[in-house]
């Protein structure tokens, strides 16, 4: 160091802290976006049964949730927010709803600002009850046993229909059909799982049908998984019913429509409300024969608009199969996005104060705008499908129809 320097107070130290100094201001002219702040990202839970007997539908479940992220983000992430990415926090609820509540205590560790899930009623029960102890906004995509929104808890927003209205719906469009019909259905076998949603289904139908004019000859009952409906096939073929109702999961659905198949069971119509398969392409892809005139009730878009081909598409390239697990997620996800750009805010507390005043109409569901009611959404709809050919056609209501109704189904011989 030279006297000079010495005597003016100025260190090599000095020297080159003053250097960084400069090259950081010239920086700033220069290079702005380096030194721009990034905006947190925002944890989503997204939360499904991705093992266990329920896998393949939270499977589908999870991926369209995740593609709705990804689009999002490349999108310019949520802009009232400063460009602010979404996160997935990827949890598995492993079709089981003590450890779907485990999961969600995770997820609160993890700082999740709001979840996103978890297909199954049973599931959504703990999973929404184990959230509202920590104030966590629970978008429910599936869930559609009505306890999930009747219990009072301020943080759950399901997007779907319950299955109040899906059955309501079912019933008035069955009754329509079989009024259509030359040759009236009048006897009814019901088949379902054992879980809250298949035993809430078979309880509401047995409290409606009769009173449609329609005979229950049995209500039968199975367990998650079963793996043989030899038993309950030729019971059904041996009382003949008109209608065969099932309610069941995706992997008993497709055996039990296989069963019924190779059984030759004849009936006027399977007739299906939230079947597990029944607007399913991979069942239609891989056992056309079973399901060739399947009718159901159940979550579907809107054929008419341009984006739910779109996402049809992109699913498909990814060489995945167009069900209502991806789509809803998919659409939660940006039913969540929404309360985010409107509400300014990840806190959970803001998120949920967004959800409740929703009245979001960009999306792809055959719905009316987004109005939740102690956490249902008013605005949603279900409609009715049947697999024709190599395609899920919508049959009712006919604003939204792209194929007239097959009843009764041919004979299949």
């Amino acid at each position: 160091m030279t006297e000079r320097n010495r005597s003016r107070g100025i260190g090599r130290r000095q020297l080159l802290a003053a250097g960084s100094t400069a090259a950081l201001v010239a920086g700033v002219g220069g290079f702005p976006a380096i030194l721009k702040a990034q905006a947190p990202a925002i944890k989503v839970g997204i939360l499904h049964p991705v093992t266990g007997p329920l896998a393949y539908s939270g499977t589908q479940a999870r991926a369209g949730a995740t593609m709705a992220i990804e689009a999002i983000n490349a999108a310019g992430g949520i802009k009232s927010m400063g460009g602010a990415k979404l996160e997935a926090v990827l949890g598995d609820a492993q079709s089981k709803p003590d450890v779907g509540a485990a999961e969600v205590e995770k997820m609160n560790e993890a700082g999740v600002s709001a979840i996103i899930g978890p297909f199954a009623s049973g599931i959504a029960l703990a999973t929404t009850q184990a959230a509202a102890k920590h104030n966590i906004p629970h978008i429910v995509d599936v869930g559609v046993v009505d306890q999930v929104v009747t219990r009072g808890l301020a943080n759950t927003f399901r997007f779907g229909p319950g299955l109040a209205k899906v059955v309501d719906t079912a019933i008035a469009n069955l009754v329509a059909l079989n009024a259509a019909s030359a040759t009236k259905a009048k006897t009814v076998m019901i088949v379902h799982e054992e879980s809250a949603f298949g035993s809430g289904m078979a309880k509401t139908l047995n409290e409606q049908l009769p009173q449609k004019g329609f005979e229950i000859l049995e209500t039968i009952s199975h367990p998650n998984p079963t793996r043989d409906f030899d038993n309950i096939a030729l019971k059904i073929k041996a009382r003949k019913p008109d209608l065969i109702i099932p309610s069941n999961y995706y992997g008993e659905f497709v055996l039990l429509a296989r069963t019924l198949r190779q059984q030759k069971v004849e009936a006027k119509a399977i007739y299906s409300i939230l079947g597990g398969a029944a607007s399913n392409f991979r069942f239609v892809n891989e056992f056309e024969d079973a399901a060739q005139y399947i009718i159901d009730c159940n979550h579907w878009v809107d054929p008419r608009k341009p984006e739910a081909a779109a996402l049809r598409k992109k699913v498909e390239d990814q060489k995945l199969f167009f069900t209502y697990e991806v789509f809803l997620n998919h659409e939660c996800v940006r039913l969540l996005a929404d309360a985010l750009e409107r509400g300014k805010s990840s806190k959970r507390e803001d998120i949920t104060a967004a959800l409740t005043s929703s009245s979001w109409a960009g999306h792809m569901m055959p719905y009316g705008p987004t109005k939740f009611v102690n956490g249902q959404n008013e605005g949603a709809a279900p409609v009715n499908t049947q697999i024709i050919g190599k395609d899920i056609k919508v049959i009712f209501p006919a604003a939204f129809a792209d194929a007239k109704p097959v009843f009764p189904m041919p004979a299949r011989g």
